[in-house]
């Protein structure tokens, strides 16, 4: 789909005419279907627009998850690659080779407001910064219909054995306990990756020794779990029946109407909530996969996705002038505003003070010290392409969860190996 029409826009509210506002340069995007991806595109460039009429916007999006990753790798690999691009930071950054295709940003104004943990997740092994942030941090974990909660008596777990015993509760009261959404296939992670917190909380070096290869998820038992997690709750009978089929979209509207009780995922699914069940926005609480120590209760989280500007851009100075806009703390702030839904990584950047209720159950994450943690893609450069249909073969019944580790470490090798890792 594309969409061009910023342009215009910006040309009817300063009285031009459209032949005048669609001359010069037409910058080509492309970001993902997410509702807070457009939401945040939408704010800054018609803000953009109206301060220059003579730039517009071309804007192609793309799916989601491992289709997704594909389509960006292709199109640098071609040169077909619009002059920006939307895509994640962290270790899937590091295997499109940043260093040949994405251009160097480090000499942008702006780039001395980012704060440095992003700026980390974006450094190619130059150190050179490449990509700006575009939306907020986000965590992983699980909504849950707060109604639910309220009507069969149960508090937010802080253990995976509460976890367990609410899912019960709520499967006895004749209600989905958990939605899964199988037909989105990297909802299936969920339960493997935002179990980090827990695992770093059992084997600090874990993410070191990882990247070095002395260590897999089949022979760590911390690292492990989060797969036997994905096998328990299968297994348990918690799921909606169609869960093979369902979709994210499904997954949160499930959670938001009260057609089930929870709904493990990123919390950028705040924006779909805003977008499609505005009414259920203050229905739905979040918190943390839980783990196995209550007073050691933490959140796993995301660095947000970033927009990087392609090295065979056509319009490169123009697209960094447009990027120099983003990452201001004005720039900044129009994407708060119309996706208040986590921290945001711009110096001075705050969020609006009355924010949707998962959100507030999130930030006391951040907040307090020493109850969130880096996703493991954000720690080390390995992460396997297979792990989200991993994942469904075990939430299906077709893999155990220890068969499962042991073919996700097999994965991880060979993106180990094209990184050119040592000890590999």
């Amino acid at each position: 789909m594309r969409m061009t029409r910023y342009g215009i826009v910006a040309a009817s509210m300063l009285g031009l005419s459209a032949s005048a506002a669609w001359a010069d340069v037409t910058l080509g995007i492309m970001i993902d279907t997410n509702p807070e991806s457009i939401a945040s595109f939408d704010a800054v460039s018609k803000a953009y627009s109206e301060k220059h009429p003579d730039v517009t916007f071309d804007v192609e999006q793309r799916a989601g998850g491992s289709e997704g990753d594909n389509i960006v790798k292709t199109r640098l690999a071609t040169g077909e690659m619009p002059d920006i691009f939307q895509y994640n930071s962290g270790s899937l950054f590091q295997a499109l080779k940043p260093e040949q295709t994405i251009a160097d940003l480090s000499d942008l104004p702006s780039a001395a407001g980012i704060l440095d943990t992003f700026k980390k997740v974006v450094s190619a092994s130059d150190g050179h910064v490449r990509g700006i942030p575009f939306g907020p941090a986000m965590g992983g974990g699980i909504f849950y219909n707060r109604k639910i909660y309220a009507e069969l008596g149960l508090q937010p777990p802080k253990t995976w054995a509460d976890f367990i015993a609410n899912n019960q509760k709520i499967k006895a009261a004749g209600k989905v306990a958990l939605a899964q959404t199988y037909g989105t296939t990297w909802t299936s992670q969920i339960f493997v990756l935002a179990d980090f917190f827990n695992v770093q909380s059992e084997v600090p070096n874990f993410a070191k020794d990882y990247t070095a290869n002395k260590v897999k998820y089949a022979t760590t038992p911390a690292a492990l779990r989060g797969f036997e997690h994905v096998e328990e709750v299968a297994k348990a009978g918690f799921f909606n029946e169609d869960f093979g089929a369902a979709t994210f979209d499904d997954g949160m509207r499930m959670v938001s109407t009260g057609e089930a009780a929870h709904y493990p995922s990123l919390t950028f699914g705040i924006g779909n909530i805003q977008q499609n069940f505005p009414d259920d926005l203050q229905d739905v609480g979040f918190f943390a996969v839980p783990g196995n120590d209550a007073a050691k209760n933490g959140l796993t989280i995301w660095m947000p996705a970033a927009l990087y500007l392609s090295a065979k851009a056509e319009h490169l100075e123009e697209a960094k002038k447009f990027l120099d806009f983003v990452a201001s703390k004005e720039g900044c702030e129009l994407m708060a505003k119309a996706v208040p839904s986590g921290p945001y990584l711009i110096k001075g950047c705050e969020l609006p003070k009355d924010v949707p209720q998962a959100v507030s159950d999130m930030l006391p994450y951040f907040e307090t010290e020493g109850r969130a943690g880096p996703a493991l893609e954000f720690l080390s450069p390995v992460k396997g392409p297979a792990l989200e249909q991993i994942a469904v073969e075990v939430g299906t019944g077709i893999r155990s969860a220890k068969d499962a580790a042991a073919l996700y470490d097999q994965d991880v090798e060979k993106q180990a190996k094209q990184l050119g890792l040592p000890n590999w």
